[in-house]
Order: C-alpha cells, then structure tokens, then sequence
C-alpha cells in the first residue's frame, strides 16, 4: 500500500502539483467549488496510478491543483462510495495521497439527508461527530505504521479550532449552519421509515453514505479536518415522500453558494 500511494504521490508531483496546503473532497451535486479554483493543472482519476475511478453519475472524477483563497489547494472533484464495491481503504486511498503531497488541513462536503426535524433541507449541517455504519473501516488489515498509529483516538475526530472559525464564518455572513451528529450507511438505496426512526433514536441529524471513512484515516494520519453535509432532503418517517437523485442534485446546486462562501473565507483564514 506506502508503495502505491507513493506511486501515485510521484506522479501527481510530475504534473506539477507541488505542496499544496490544503485538501478539499467535494460530494455529490457539490462541484462549483472547484470552478472557484485558479487551476493550474487538472488530473483525470484515471490516469493517476492506483486511483479509485468515480462511478457515479454526479461525480466528475478530477483532481485539480491551483490556488483559491490565496492558499495552495488540492481538490477531488468526485470521492468514492462503498456502495460502488469499493473497500474502505480504496475510498480514501486518496486521501493518504494528499497527505502525503503535504496538504495540512483537510476539508469535506456531502449531500445527506436531514433526520433532525429542526433541520430543514436547502440549509448546511457543521458535523460535530458521527456515527459510522458503513460495514467497513478503512483502518483495517496490517497497519501503516509509517502514517499512523494501530489504534487511533476518535474523541475529536472534526477539529475544534477548524468547527469554531466556521461557526464564526457562518455568523458573520448570516448564514445557517446547523451543527450536529452524522452517521453513513452502506448505501446505495435510501433509508425505509423504520431505518429513519432508528437513527433518529441512536442519534443522527443526517444521514449520508460518505465522509466516515475519509475522517477516520485523517485522523489516523494526524490531519485536522472539517466537514460540512448540505441537506437536500427531509427524512420524516411519518410524512415520508419519495425523492430523486434530480431532486437531491437541485437543492444540492441551490445551498452550494453557502458552502462555497464558508469554505472560501475558511481557507483564507487558515
């Protein structure tokens, strides 16, 4: 594995990709961000050794260097699920390759669902904490001694001082921002009435099928990271309507403003 990842590190280097010094992972229906980036360089997934390659429809599968906020950044335009039929260490096999190209923070979005009724979709969930049942850790097997230790601590797995300034952010541009528990499921379908009552009973706020995974070896390589869920929609077990992927993707692009803007200032600040 420390040999595809530095493969795959040597190569995105030759592409000229050199120190960035922040990463970002943007989720489904989340991908303007990136049109803020003065892209110095763009990389197909496909071409990069070892790479995951995204299957899934809205997301593009790009890696792109350039600068925004004045910082350095490295920006995956598309992540990798486990309902794709990828392993825990595949999904975030990115993540430990940035790690390793130097980026010092960490930054993720998604799209989930709102289970919290307090919550209501088109508005953005800072996660505190998270609940993972996807049926996979990333952690598992033979350990990387050279990027973490066997058993990393989980008490703070999104960074404080990262949470705080966003929550700051957010205030001063009068924008919402919900804080609150996230929890990923395997995915790929959404979630029955009865499984929308049982994670509002252990906890969740919202629901998603990313993010966990990416966290956990962040933390286990000793990265600080922040993640922001856009809630598309509404998950009342009592009142539950059918939603499309369509639907999701509309309310995604309509609250993207708000999360680019934070993410923005966020980099500037750090």
């Amino acid at each position: 594995m420390i040999e595809k990842i530095k493969e795959a590190v040597a190569y995105i280097q030759s592409r000229g990709a050199d120190q960035p010094q922040i990463g970002i992972v943007l989720g489904t229906g989340l991908g303007n961000l990136a049109s803020k980036i003065e892209a110095e360089e763009v990389i197909e997934y496909g071409d990069i050794p070892h790479f995951p390659v995204s299957t899934v429809e809205s997301h593009s599968g790009k890696l792109i260097y350039g600068t925004l906020s004045g910082k350095k950044v490295l920006a995956m335009q598309g992540r990798f699920h486990y309902y794709e039929g990828y392993s825990g260490a595949e999904i975030t096999f990115p993540i430990r390759v940035m790690k390793l190209l130097g980026i010092e923070k960490l930054l993720i979005s998604n799209a989930a669902g709102t289970v919290n009724p307090d919550f209501k979709k088109g508005t953005l969930m800072l996660i505190d904490d998270h609940i993972n049942m996807i049926p996979d850790n990333p952690l598992r097997g033979k350990n990387l001694d050279e990027l973490g230790s066997r058993f990393p601590d989980m008490s703070q797995p999104y960074n404080k001082e990262l949470n705080q300034l966003l929550k700051q952010i957010a205030k001063e541009k009068k924008i919402t921002l919900h804080e609150g528990v996230y929890t990923p499921v395997a995915g790929p379908n959404l979630e029955t009435r009865a499984e929308y009552r049982y994670l509002r009973k252990i906890g969740t706020d919202a629901v998603g099928m990313s993010t966990a995974p990416e966290v956990i070896v962040a933390n286990h390589m000793g990265l600080p990271c922040c993640a922001i869920s856009v809630l598309t929609d509404e998950c009342d077990p009592d009142n539950l309507a059918p939603v499309s992927l369509e639907e999701i993707l509309e309310i995604a692009g309509r609250a993207e403003k708000d999360l680019t803007a934070l993410y923005e200032e966020l980099i500037k600040r750090i």
